[in-house]
């Protein structure tokens, strides 16, 4: 940080991107307040002209208007969020500020320069102290905590960076708001008097908050979507990309595991989404139910609306501000699942910024280093112990939008180099109305083998198995089909066309899931007795072919659609038809049934 206030004059306007002489002991990546209506902008570069110190920066707001020789003033302070109790039920745009504070202030148009606090500094939260006076503490120790919601108490942290230290005085319970003290802590070596700690931290966006150690991912974040959790999962800590064309089911996919998904702490990143879709967003997340708990799903949600109607610069903001609450929480204990909707949109900004910046461009424009801010990004993800020994974790889920589908693009490919999860959305599944539209034969996970003694002692012993033997399934259809395509399918022997039927079941049934219906979420349990079942069924077809039912007759049976209304069934319906469905297939499917002796 500079040690105090710095002004300079505007020497060159390129779109969000400015140039200042003047400030000579400006510092990368410091904010500045730009021109007479103080529009807020960060240092991305600093190089000399002459005798001149020019630095650049980027504008996070519209810079129509702007004018050579205006002033602009270096703040001192990085890029930060302001972190503490409030965050939870907030929206905010790129760059923190909140959006129904601003609308409050300004109405539905807000004006440029406009800024408000990002949390509520006079509100009265109750504290409940943790620790006693005299406790030895260190960075990222609980000092205290905060009921945030009905789902989230929030920890008071000592902040990370500060080393041993002992309590001199803690704040009784009582309600205190963000600024006051609320323990007073003597840190050996560090500082000469006894550091006051508040309920707030601020924390630069681009610097990564500090944990003890990272952690094997080898638990699942169980989302309640069927293709996800059974073929394709991802772990708690773990990172994924979704990829599809325009329509295939990105923005759905990614509000279904926000809505759905079993971490304690959501945060949504809506980075140059479409103001339609971001609406829904807001609109739908207040009245939405956890399924977990039964409160709203809002008690437990952060919300980051930057749409593409927005200043491009903010884009960039909006990301790193996503991952730093995210972690924030994760240094709580909590697991947090972060959803970035689109990191496509964010790499245009990069684009946009680079070009403006005259640097070489990489493949496609985009600049040169993409590569290494994606991975910076996805890195910050991940299962870890906190400074305070507590088990967390941060999973991120990035939505890429890539032109016409084409997933050999630069941000898709870059992408791919750093997650561990790929859920390729179909352009032929979305237009056959299959959603979600993933593509079973293009996706993957990396995480199955460290999630399998998982899924063997928490769900069943013949998980795994009966996973793999459904995917080999539905990589033979595929193989049929290319043959069906040639010949007709009238040309397969009945033994195939059983497996077309049981593929044709596995789709139908299982990977379809309504996202606007009582379907929208499944346990896991459910989701392994379905599966369970659709494969008994094959076999016993099978089964029965070798004893010479025609397939024709057993393609005929009531159970086939009563298989494919165990989706709609739940509890002790669901358990009821389930096991009317597996006592046919266990004992009525003889050949005598079928009048075959």
């Amino acid at each position: 940080m500079t040690s105090k206030v710095q002004t300079g004059k505007i020497v060159r306007i390129s779109g969000p991107v400015v140039e200042i002489s003047g400030m000579n002991r400006a510092q990368l990546y410091e904010i500045v307040r730009v021109g007479e209506e103080q529009l807020i902008g960060e240092i991305i570069r600093i190089s000399q002209s002459g005798n001149r110190h020019i630095s650049t920066v980027q504008v996070y707001e519209e810079t129509t208007g702007l004018k050579p020789r205006e002033e602009a003033v270096a703040t001192g302070n990085p890029l930060s969020a302001e972190l503490g109790p409030g965050l939870i039920t907030r929206i905010y745009d790129g760059i923190q500020r909140p959006l129904p504070a601003l609308q409050l202030e300004e109405g539905d148009f807000i004006t440029r320069g406009l800024t408000a606090a990002p949390l509520d500094l006079d509100k009265k939260w109750f504290f409940k102290p943790l620790v006693n006076t005299g406790d030895r503490i260190k960075g990222g120790s609980y000092l205290g905590e905060v009921k945030e919601s009905r789902m989230v108490d929030h920890r008071i942290m000592v902040p990370p960076g500060i080393g041993s230290a002992k309590v001199t005085s803690i704040a009784d319970p009582d309600e205190y708001s963000i600024t006051e003290t609320i323990a007073q802590i003597d840190v050996e070596g560090q500082f000469p008097f006894a550091l006051p700690i508040t309920m707030r931290q601020i924390w630069p966006v681009r610097n990564p908050r500090p944990f003890k150690r990272k952690l094997e991912a080898n638990i699942p974040l169980i989302t309640g979507q069927r293709i996800f959790d059974t073929f394709f999962p991802i772990a708690k800590g773990g990172v994924a990309a979704i990829p599809g064309g325009f329509g295939t089911g990105k923005t759905v996919s990614q509000h279904q595991l926000a809505k759905w998904s079993d971490a304690t702490v959501v945060v949504y990143v809506g980075c140059g989404e479409r103001g339609n879709e971001m609406a829904e967003v807001l609109k739908e997340f207040p009245d939405l139910e956890d399924p977990h708990s039964g409160e709203k799903l809002m008690q437990r949600t952060v919300l980051i609306a930057n749409t593409s109607n927005m200043p491009v610069a903010a884009r960039e903001a909006s990301i790193y501000l996503g991952i730093t609450i995210a972690e924030y929480y994760r240094d709580m204990g909590y697991d947090v699942a972060l959803m970035a909707d689109s990191t496509s949109r964010w790499a245009e900004a990069l684009r946009e910024i680079s070009g403006r910046l005259e640097e070489m461009p990489g493949e496609e424009g985009y600049p040169a280093y993409l590569a290494s801010r994606i991975a910076e990004f996805y890195e910050r993800a991940g299962r870890i112990e906190t400074l305070s020994g507590h088990k967390a974790s941060i999973s991120a889920i990035g939505a890429i939008s890539p032109g016409g589908g084409d997933f050999s693009e630069p941000v898709t490919q870059n992408t791919l180099k750093t997650v561990r999860v790929f859920w390729a959305l179909s352009y032929p599944l979305a237009r056959s109305r299959h959603f979600p539209a993933i593509s079973w034969l293009e996706s993957y996970s990396l995480y199955i083998d460290s999630l399998a003694k998982w899924y063997h002692e928490k769900v069943a012993p013949d998980f795994n198995k009966l996973r793999e033997e459904a995917m080999a399934l539905l990589q033979k259809e595929k193989e049929l089909q290319e043959i069906v395509q040639l010949i007709g399918p009238d040309a397969l022997p009945e033994s195939e066309k059983i497996i077309l039927q049981a593929a044709k079941m596995i789709r139908e049934d299982f990977l379809q899931q309504n996202a606007y219906s009582d379907d929208s979420y499944c346990s896991l349990d459910k989701q392994f007795q379905m599966l369970k079942i659709i494969m008994k069924f094959y076999e016993k077809m099978r089964e029965k072919h070798s004893a010479g039912v025609p397939l024709e007759k057993m393609t005929s049976l009531p159970v086939l659609a009563e298989i494919a209304s165990l989706k709609w069934s739940f509890d002790a319906e669901f358990d009821a038809l389930y096991e009317k469905c597996w006592d046919f297939i266990q004992n009525k499917m003889e050949p005598s049934d079928f009048g075959i002796a």
